[in-house]
């Protein structure tokens, strides 16, 4: 798993080097004497900055999107043999089946809950990395994935669902802590030159996740009567391995010196993480960091919406959050075998997995194209995708009966639906919201932009099968009106972000207010409003 991550993060390196023209001794065509380039220690070359400290401390952490990627895919594959857990414990408790329609609420609840969980933790987040710090507090987030493990894993043996359904709802406080904990701590320990790459590690570690899950949740593996909740419990291994190996990853420099006004801890930290004795420029950022953030006052929840500055951000970064959770994606996980076997796919669960292959290999794709085509520009192209797939998802189902061959299109489908969710909603949302705020009402925008990921992944989890059985086929054209919707608002209203600062951003939303007579073509551009796609 780590080494996955890695050799990715390997690649990414690779890429960066060979652009910028330096080379590295690899052999097919690579090749590097730091010697005879003296210029490459000068420009801070990417790949001498990443230490193993460094390696260890983004692995350690990722484990934790890992833990959330997983239990988002973990309830899929055995949904047969778990809803007839259910019914046999409803036939012992009460000595009668259960009703179609309760055996649907309970299932919903169990998809769902975990969503219930992720609301509470993602809004919780502060209240934890301040007091205790970054790494501690995903130290201490473990206590989580233990409890739920236990309860996932004994239930069949207490013949409780209530256990399952409980421990879905605090593995889903967990991912909702760590969605918060594990991109600030990468963040912070990163330095500037690698801070996105290594970012967007914490999506990778989220499509691996569900990819492990959907692997290990096959009738072969685990997916069967006799070992579902091994399934459900293998979230234990996981946290214990992040136990291991984060008390040897450093804290994060920036909470010791803005946070605790620990420099010489800081300084320290900064030394092993960059593998160098000259860390004053780092050092220098933090103490500006540190100084903005006594010349801005803290921003409540409220004030983002009351406030004329800051009103139109969260609207976007709220829009957007929407736009990535309302598309249908999370239907397509959760209930993608279900998808398939409705489409008449002779082997559902591989083309789950299938899906699973396609989501992990386009998030990689993501990475390299970010900084290029630009967020707005991704995740136009990604909601229009997504849109004209999901029409297909919907001719295909609907004519199944008549051509048995549109099994294949559905097939191809949902890989293209899952394919352009990760060029755009998926990474996107949060890469802009970390860029329409300044230091300030940051951290209650995310709190706000978790909030409302987490609430729109639970209605589509609780509502979806429901919508099922009174749309039929036609299911999927209410995520493509949404996804229509989606593209309007991003088109009109949502700016690119790409090459530019945080007070150019902020500028522009400023400078809303203003007729568009007193605006120059570039303030009106800073607005989206002119963009072309």
């Amino acid at each position: 798993m780590l080494t996955t991550l890695g050799a990715a993060l390997f690649l990414l390196l690779l890429a960066v080097e060979k652009r910028q023209g330096t080379s590295l001794m690899l052999g097919g065509g690579y090749s590097w004497d730091p010697t005879f380039n003296p210029s490459f220690f000068v420009f801070f070359p990417l790949f001498l900055q990443m230490t193993a400290r460094l390696m260890l401390a983004v692995g350690g952490a990722v484990l934790g999107s890992l833990q959330f990627g997983y239990n988002t895919g973990v309830i899929n594959a055995p949904q047969k043999v778990i809803e007839d857990f259910y019914n046999r414990t409803w036939l012992y408790r009460y000595e009668e089946p259960i009703s179609p329609a309760t055996l649907t609420t309970l299932w919903s609840l169990s998809v769902a809950i975990f969503s219930v969980g992720g609301m509470i933790g993602s809004f919780s987040v502060g209240l934890f990395v301040n007091r205790f710090g970054r790494r501690n507090s995903m130290l201490m987030s473990n206590i989580l994935a233990f409890v739920s493990a236990i309860l996932m894993g004994f239930s069949k043996m207490a013949l409780s669902f209530e256990m399952l359904i409980l421990g879905r709802f605090i593995i889903g406080l967990y991912s909702g802590l760590t969605t918060g904990f594990v991109p600030m701590y990468v963040g912070e320990v990163s330095p500037t030159a690698l801070r996105g790459a290594l970012g967007t590690f914490h999506q990778l570690g989220i499509v691996l996740g569900i990819l492990i899950a959907q692997v290990f949740g096959l009738d072969l593996i685990m997916g069967n009567e006799s070992l579902w909740p091994l399934l459900l419990g293998f979230i234990f291994i996981p946290a214990l391995l992040q136990c291991v190996i984060l008390p040897f990853a450093p804290e994060s420099p920036r909470f010791l010196l803005i946070n605790r006004n620990e420099e010489n801890k800081a300084k320290s930290v900064l030394k092993k993480l960059r593998g160098t004795t000259d860390v004053s420029s780092d050092l220098q950022e933090m103490k500006e960091e540190s100084r903005q953030m006594m010349r801005e006052k803290k921003v409540t929840i409220m004030e983002l919406f009351r406030s004329p500055m800051y009103r139109q951000p969260i609207i976007i970064a709220i829009v957007l959050q929407l736009s990535q959770q309302l598309s249908g994606i999370n239907a397509v996980f959760y209930y993608s075998t279900s998808i398939f076997e409705k489409s008449g796919v002779e082997q559902p669960v591989y083309a789950t997995i299938g899906s699973g292959v396609v989501n992990t290999a386009f998030t990689v794709v993501s990475l390299f194209v970010v900084e290029r085509a630009g967020r707005r520009t991704l995740h136009l192209i990604g909601l229009a995708g997504m849109a004209g797939c999901a029409v297909l998802m919907t001719i295909a189902v609907t004519l199944l009966d008549q051509m048995p061959w549109m099994s294949y299109l559905s097939i191809v489908a949902i890989f293209g639906f899952v394919a352009f969710f990760e060029i755009g909603p998926g990474p996107i949302p949060w890469f802009i919201v970390a860029e329409l705020f300044s230091q300030g009402p940051r951290p209650a925008a995310f709190a706000v932009a978790g909030l409302s990921n987490w609430t729109s992944n639970f209605i589509v989890g609780m509502g979806f099968q429901y919508i099922t059985q009174l749309c039929g086929s036609y299911v999927f054209i209410i995520f493509t009106v949404l996804l229509v919707l989606f593209f309007i608002f991003t088109y009109f209203k949502v700016p690119e972000t790409k090459g530019r600062t945080f007070d150019e951003i902020a500028s522009g939303f400023r400078q809303g207010g203003a007729s568009q007579s007193d605006k120059t073509p570039d303030e009106f551009h800073s607005l989206g409003a002119d963009s072309q796609v």
